[in-house]
């Protein structure tokens, strides 16, 4: 009889799970099934360049039907529970059906989402940078607000839309205001009024520093270069208030801005507090140190969503990393094989963190390998060769090369991609018709 096996999430963690146990268990022994919302496991390190007109947005995307081997079953659903003492997965399928999915054994790895905070204003105004969606959407928003801003005779209004503010300094928020802002900068000289006005772009951070994962030293020589850059650092502060066209920061100051992208931290898939598992107070759901639930002796539990002990820090959980995440990914599949073959005591997670890359464009970036600390254009190209190497496939790698040799000689993209996948009504819409008629400025 066939072991059933599901692996619920196909981010790094449920991706290099499912490839492990398609590497290691016996043909025919078990039946794996991958069960996820996308056909496509987003490489989230390359986002911002994305974002920035660095990289066609396909290409940080990584299909996993054509990357899994073909003994994995593809299963496209929304996880919406589970019932841990019948040994069941909920599942709501595409076509609305809700199912239940029978298990042996289950890994989760459901991973985390946006965390956001009750400020008046945030949900309604604020932008997010998380998913390919909502990088292409902060994408359009930047092009769009110099689009406007050119059309403006009024300077005091060219800068409201000139103005972007980013809330977390962490690797999302960084990298992010750092790609972007280095893409409007090379796409200046096509907008002659937005030049004259000049931008003006400020990170906000609720700490006492930006980039708390690397070394104080590296830190500081962020900071450095995204100040020569002009961009404003902002620490010790905190956002109190978002309108359409203003920002409220905890030390007074009300930014005239129509740029607000929120990137302060993560927090688990809610998903994961209906799946009947013990969860720490951050909403974690508790592990070993060898990824399995106590009191559970047939599920486990990697990534963002689940409090792996870290080796590096007694008493903490691992952080909510690519790379923990790929590695929890490839030991829980050894252990679920063994559990499934009677092959002895799971394996411990006993990775620690290699290294650090934080890429702020313009050919420069931070890193550490070990011990050893770099800066500059040196740590640029080890970022550029570390992630060359991670992205899974000989065809995505191909890509990256080539958008990133394209990018060198002709620089950036500077299309606004408009509303992918949504398709416009060929008929105008009933409120555009009722809506008053707008407010004619005159041009000269």
């Amino acid at each position: 009889m066939a072991w059933n096996v599901i692996i619920a999430g196909g981010g790094f963690g449920g991706f290099y799970a499912a490839r492990t146990l398609a590497r290691v268990l016996p043909a025919h022994s078990a039946r794996v099934r991958l069960v996820t919302e996308d056909n496509f496991m987003l490489y989230t390190p390359l986002l911002p360049g994305a974002a920035a007109g660095t990289l066609e947005p396909r290409h940080v995307v990584v299909p996993l039907r054509e990357e899994l081997d073909p003994s994995i079953h593809l299963r496209l659903g929304k996880i919406v529970g589970a019932s841990p003492e019948r040994n069941v997965l909920h599942v709501r399928s595409l076509d609305g059906t809700q199912e239940e999915l029978a298990y042996d054994q289950l890994v989760v790895s459901v991973g985390s989402v946006s965390r956001t905070l009750p400020i008046p204003g945030l949900a309604e105004h604020g932008m997010a940078l998380k998913s390919l969606p909502e990088a292409i959407a902060v994408r359009n928003h930047v092009i769009r607000t110099l689009e406007v801003a050119e059309t403006l005779e009024d300077g005091d209004a060219r800068r409201e839309y000139l103005t972007y503010v980013f809330v977390g300094a962490g690797y999302a928020g960084l990298e992010g205001l750092a790609e972007l802002q280095d893409f409007a900068a090379d796409v200046m000289d096509l907008y002659p009024r937005c030049a004259v006005t000049g931008m003006r772009w400020i990170l906000v951070e609720a700490n006492d520093r930006v980039m708390p994962e690397i070394s104080e030293k590296l830190a500081d020589f962020a900071v450095r270069e995204l100040r020569f850059r002009g961009i404003e650092i902002r620490t010790n502060t905190t956002l109190d208030a978002v309108t359409a066209n203003t920002a409220t920061l905890s030390d007074g100051e009300v930014v005239p801005s129509r740029t607000l992208v929120w990137t302060a931290g993560v927090k688990p898939n809610p998903v994961i507090a209906e799946l009947g598992l013990p969860l720490t107070d951050k909403g974690r759901i508790v592990t070993d140190s060898r990824l399995q639930v106590p009191g559970f002796e047939n599920v486990w539990a990697i990534g963002d969503g689940a409090a792996v002990p870290d080796p590096a820090r007694k008493g903490q959980p691992c952080p909510p990393t690519a790379q923990h995440a790929i590695r929890q990914g490839k030991v829980v599949g050894r252990n679920v094989a063994n559990a499934i073959g009677g092959g002895g005591r799971p394996r411990r997670f006993t990775y620690k963190t290699k290294g650090v890359f934080v890429d702020m464009g313009r050919r420069k970036a931070v890193a550490t390998t070990g011990p050893i600390t770099w800066s500059g254009t040196p740590a640029w190209l080890l970022a550029r060769s570390y992630h060359l190497a991670m992205m899974p496939g000989a065809g995505r790698r191909a890509r990256l090369l080539v958008d990133w040799n394209i990018g060198l000689l002709f620089g950036r993209d500077t299309a606004e991609l408009g509303r992918i996948g949504e398709a416009r009504a060929t008929t105008r819409p009933l409120a555009d018709a009722a809506a008053p008629a707008p407010s004619v400025r005159r041009v000269s």
